[in-house]
């Protein structure tokens, strides 16, 4: 399957029957799987006027207590902002998919990884996280999807799947076997109607009273800190590494390449890949500047994710950035060239 197919028949698993989307390359397919899906199911698709129709219509899905999704790439992502705020301040899940090309504005069609800083810092206004899950192949599109809407369930929060246009794109082969019932948890505060028999329940994001809202925030931030427990990540050839590389996405798969062509001229590099980019697998990166005597970050941006990586071992060890950016992606040998530059700071420390 490719990736974009992927995401669709991981959300049909998880008990997604209602999408609303817009073209945009490099994530239409999406939009295609699910036109021809939803309706044999019994499922809503439709194609929204515009992305800002398409994520309120996920709002009104999910306030009724459905399994709701949409999609985008990067300055679709952008148009969705004020959405995935309301989506938060009125404490509803949903499972938004991006698909990332090159910006800013409508840049380029070739795959990217610069809407990190929108996924992890400003999804939209005021103080909220929306869970991000990274994959870096075909099967893990599929797997992360469905796990994003039982994450986003559990803890009543917004799930991205962050990826980029090599892997919406890219064909490879699917497990597809059938994965647990997803069986909706009960939804006491959802629009369903009462039927006599409760009181109605009201989601709504304003709060005109400040000790209110505050009061709103911290419950928000202390759901957030029990997030925590779901941050992942993939190691390999970690443990006696003295140069870690850090990347997540299509760049982790390049850099394995890098790091095995580091260890055959005696380089010993490893790689440690976040699949969460919110929440951010800080305390493994620690645990690794024990070890290591550099990292290195390989992003298909300017360099976004480095500064998680210093936060997380407070700048302990030197910390050097390959990167390409526009849409461009970063070869093997470019990565191995980064690799060895690190090593050179750390014999020269």
């Amino acid at each position: 399957m490719k990736g974009n197919e992927a995401i669709a028949e991981g959300a049909i698993m998880a008990g997604c029957r209602h999408f609303f989307g817009y073209p945009i390359t490099p994530q239409t397919e999406i939009s295609a799987y699910m036109a021809k899906r939803l309706p044999k199911l019994g499922g809503t698709f439709l194609q929204a006027e515009s992305e800002i129709a398409a994520i309120n219509m996920v709002i009104g899905a999910s306030a009724a207590g459905r399994r709701a999704m949409t999609s985008s790439s990067s300055p679709g992502i952008a148009l969705k902002s004020e959405g995935l705020s309301y989506l938060s301040g009125c404490d509803l899940p949903a499972v938004v998919v991006n698909i990332q090309r090159g910006g800013p504005g409508l840049g380029g069609i070739q795959p990217s990884q610069s809407d990190y800083f929108l996924a992890t810092r400003s999804a939209g206004h005021g103080d909220f996280h929306i869970l991000s899950l990274a994959p870096n192949s075909v099967q893990e599109m599929l797997d992360f999807t469905y796990d994003a809407f039982n994450l986003s369930d559990k803890y009543r929060v917004v799930a991205m799947i962050l990826g980029d246009g090599i892997l919406g794109q890219m064909m490879e082969p699917v497990d597809i076997s059938p994965k647990p019932a997803a069986g909706l948890p009960e939804k006491s505060w959802a629009l369903t109607g009462t039927g006599g028999k409760r009181r109605k329940n009201i989601v709504n994001s304003l709060h005109l009273l400040p000790e209110e809202l505050e009061q709103r925030n911290i419950e928000r931030y202390q759901r957030y800190k029990a997030v925590e427990v779901e941050a992942r990540h993939e190691e390999y050839l970690c443990g006696d590494a003295d140069i870690v590389v850090v990347a997540y996405g299509a760049p982790s798969r390049i850099a394995k390449n890098a790091i095995g062509a580091a260890r055959g001229k005696g380089i010993r590099a490893g790689l440690l890949r976040p699949i969460t980019l919110w929440p951010f697998p800080a305390k493994a990166l620690r645990d690794a500047a024990r070890h290591a005597k550099a990292f290195v970050t390989v992003e298909m941006s300017m360099g976004q994710m480095i500064q998680d990586v210093e936060l997380a071992i407070r700048c302990a060890r030197p910390v050097l950035l390959c990167s390409r950016a526009g849409g461009m992606v970063p070869s093997p040998e470019e990565v191995l060239a980064k690799i060895e530059e690190a090593a050179d700071v750390c014999a020269s420390v």
